[in-house]
């Protein structure tokens, strides 16, 4: 038996130990929260990533309790439809039905160890077989093998989430781009609303203050559309998620030697293209397959080749789509060339 380490027990950590082969590997994963999140939040689920749950045999559970999502414009921050982009196949899931379905399709032979890991030790079980940082952008992994170049970067966006009771009313719902801020509105499973918004705050950039937050948020958007302010007077501050946006710098390599980052640990980039759950599924199950099909080192270098460049990518996509859609300036311009593009 092969021993494998899991640092991180969200999606990228939970679909690794789901995937691993337990006739050949001896998993432990380490969770420092375990259960599911307090603080409902959804999820865009592109096809890749249906088609990673469907190799984990989990994709029917997610089809049942997900949403589709559709009418999802692109609007001004008065609520006027800029683009209208045709959205096919993607499903709005709950992070906590994800994190829940995952959790349960875990082989009772993964052994669960509950707590922090702030350093790795150069000694005892944490530094003997392949060590995986599915930690979160912050990953104590990648500090400890990539170096202090490797130190999440923070960003001046603040993210705000949440999901209310009702549903998503008509020609409602969709992004909408105003001058330095967004705001977001989709359906979640259930026949509730997703909400999301996000603009420059001093707030954090850690423990960021859920009401104050809130507060901000309603005073950043008191003349944005109608839809956007009934949904802030309706957001509760314990039924809110707000939190300084981080990124993980450029790697060269997902693969150190006895090392391998997935998830956020390896490419967390800023929400605006709904992608970092899905690249975290995919980066999972990807060597899940690699690892319980080839020798461990040729499996770590398919991965990193398969992985690290397409993922590298849409995190540069994804902050150049955040620097679009909260520009300081030219906004009128923006809106306007989004329009043309449209017809």
């Amino acid at each position: 038996m092969e021993a494998i380490t899991i640092i991180g027990g969200g999606i990228a950590g939970l679909a690794l130990a789901a995937g691993l082969d337990p006739q050949r590997f001896d998993v432990a994963i380490h969770e420092q929260r375990p259960g599911v999140p307090a603080v409902e939040t959804s999820l865009a689920m592109w096809p890749e990533a249906q088609a990673a749950l469907a190799v984990l045999g989990v994709l029917p559970q997610i089809r049942e309790s997900g949403a589709a999502f559709g009418g999802m414009a692109l609007r001004d921050a008065a609520g006027t439809a800029l683009a209208v982009p045709e959205v096919r196949g993607v499903l709005g899931v709950s992070r906590a039905d994800l994190i829940r379905i995952l959790d349960a399709a875990v082989p009772s032979s993964v052994r669960r160890v509950e707590g922090r890991v702030d350093d790795i030790p150069a000694t005892g079980p944490l530094a003997s077989g392949l060590l995986v940082g599915a930690d979160g952008v912050h990953s104590v992994v990648r500090r400890s093998f990539w170096g202090a170049r490797s130190q999440a970067r923070l960003t001046p966006y603040l993210a705000l989430r949440g999901v209310l009771p009702d549903p998503v009313h008509a020609d409602t719902g969709g992004e909408y781009w105003g001058r330095g801020q967004l705001f977001g509105i989709t359906p979640a499973a259930g026949g509730r609303t997703y909400w999301y918004a996000s603009f420059r705050s001093g707030l954090g950039p850690a423990g960021v203050n859920e009401a104050e937050a809130l507060q901000q948020a309603k005073e950043r958007f008191a003349g944005s559309a109608p839809a956007v302010q009934a949904v802030l007077e309706q957001a509760a501050p314990e039924a809110t998620l707000a939190q300084r946006i981080w990124t993980t710098p450029s790697l060269g390599s997902f693969v150190r030697p006895g090392a391998v980052l997935a998830g956020d640990a390896a490419h967390g980039m800023t929400p605006n293209l709904g992608r970092g759950a899905c690249e975290a599924l995919v980066d999972a199950v990807t060597l899940a397959e690699l690892l319980n099909a080839r020798p461990v080192e040729a499996a770590l270098k398919d991965y990193n080749r398969q992985r690290a460049l397409r993922t590298q990518l849409l995190r540069l996509a994804s902050s150049a789509m955040a620097g679009i859609a909260l520009a300081e300036r030219g906004q009128p311009l923006r809106d306007r060339l989004l329009k043309l593009a449209a017809r």
